[in-house]
């Protein structure tokens, strides 16, 4: 399991104030990225967006999908494209792991959130940062890594209270102010052969498994295979046998038996719209006794336990139905293999060479106010529309090699 839930007191790291540190920490992106991740080029299209943007003096808030962890890096690289240096709000986890670590976040612009609570200190940093509109407020509004690149998960509300909040602020100021939110779409494309590269990750699945390698199989139906195999020991270990039905029946099944018993002992039986909201509100129920020493070590050891059910859950809910089944391509494939390695050792292995298209999107201008009548946060609900746009727009056609057989799940 990562480590994303920390035990000890929280303690908020604000926006560091100087612009020097991150604009010297920018200049590093783009060799991170090469080394770290395997990224060879980054693309930034759409700039005079975000150009118009800075020059009519608009609080500007970024949104970006978020389906790899090289995703930070990439919004670096491109704002020193554009000249400008942001702000990124990021879960408080990360600034757990280290002390250097955790300087590195600050002096790069990054400050926290803890999103195992409401943080009112983060949320007020960032409505300050919109208001003042000096430098821009990077926020990735799905909240996790999802590792599906070509489908957006559930985007958070607080995206959009955070930047009506400051709208309202700067409608109210002399002289009047505007807020506007720009969709980022990040794009990852693999270059290389995408059959020699998982084979070895592939070989190492299946042995661990207990197969031979499944060298008889297209490519899609080899994954497919390996991923009803780990669903398999999963629903063994957790529900007593492999069950029935489809991949995706199988997949909420095991959610709601991870889930269901947890909601009842600490929500009263009420649940969330999204796993992932369902996983927030039972962190933050389970946590605020472990953190201040409340608990015994065997009521500790207990509710670590229904931690990691809840991160397995989270991780179950990553997995799109049907994401390698309707479009096995070249990403669709990697990706897919990507998780079952960070699942199993919570690391991957590099793949290279990989590349990445930016496209910031037009201005979202944000009212003071919501739209009451409307059924969906109006913000959000562009947000959405455009990062979907973009993405199919820079999505690549075609299935990727030995994808001609028809693969049977996943």
């Amino acid at each position: 399991m990562h480590k994303v839930v920390v035990e000890k007191p929280y303690a908020f790291v604000p926006p560091y104030p100087g612009i020097g540190w991150p604009a010297f920490m920018q200049r590093f992106a783009r060799a991170r990225l090469r080394r770290k991740f395997g990224l060879v080029s980054v693309t930034c299209r759409g700039l005079e967006h975000l150009e118009r943007s800075r020059r009519a003096g608009h609080g500007i808030l970024l949104a970006p999908n978020h389906c790899r962890p090289a995703d930070p890096f990439v919004v670096f690289e491109l704002a020193r494209q554009a000249g400008v240096v942001p702000y990124t709000m990021a879960s408080a986890h990360l600034f757990a792991h280290s002390k250097v670590q955790a300087w590195l976040l600050e002096r790069s612009g990054v400050f926290s959130v803890y999103r195992e609570g409401v943080d009112r200190q983060a949320v007020g940093a960032a409505i300050d940062i919109l208001t003042e509109a000096k430098r821009p407020l990077v926020i990735f509004p799905e909240g996790v890594i999802t590792r599906a690149n070509e489908r957006l998960s559930a985007l958070m509300d607080g995206t959009a209270f955070i930047a009506r909040s400051a709208a309202k602020r700067r409608a109210a100021a002399s002289p009047p102010g505007a807020v506007v939110v720009h969709p980022v779409a990040l794009r990852y494309t693999f270059r290389g052969d995408v059959a020699d590269a998982l084979e070895p990750a592939l070989r190492a699945l299946e042995a661990r498994l207990g197969w031979a390698p499944q060298h008889g199989l297209a490519l899609p139906e080899r994954v497919v295979k390996v991923g009803a195999g780990l669903l398999g020991l999963k629903e063994v270990e957790q529900l007593g046998a492999v069950q029935s039905g489809t991949i995706e029946e199988r997949v909420e099944r095991l959610i709601d038996h991870l889930l269901v018993p947890l909601e009842r002992e600490w929500a009263g039986g009420k649940r969330e719209p999204t796993v992932v909201g369902r996983v927030k509100r039972l962190r933050a129920a389970v946590l605020p006794a472990m953190v201040a020493g409340e608990v015994s070590d065997a009521e500790r050891e207990r509710r670590w336990a229904q931690l990691e059910a809840m991160y397995l859950a989270q991780q179950l809910w990553c997995y799109p139905p049907g994401y390698v089944r309707s479009r096995p391509t070249r990403e669709r494939l990697l990706e897919t293999v990507e998780r079952f390695e960070e699942d199993l050792n919570d690391e991957c292995r590099i793949y290279r060479p990989m590349s990445v298209t930016v496209r910031v999107g037009e201005a979202i201008h944000v009212p003071p106010q919501r739209d009451r009548t409307a059924a969906e946060d109006p913000v959000m609900a562009a947000i959405e529309a455009q990062l979907e746009a973009m993405i199919a727009a820079m999505s690549e056609p075609g299935p990727a090699p030995g994808a001609e057989a028809r693969p049977t799940g996943m």
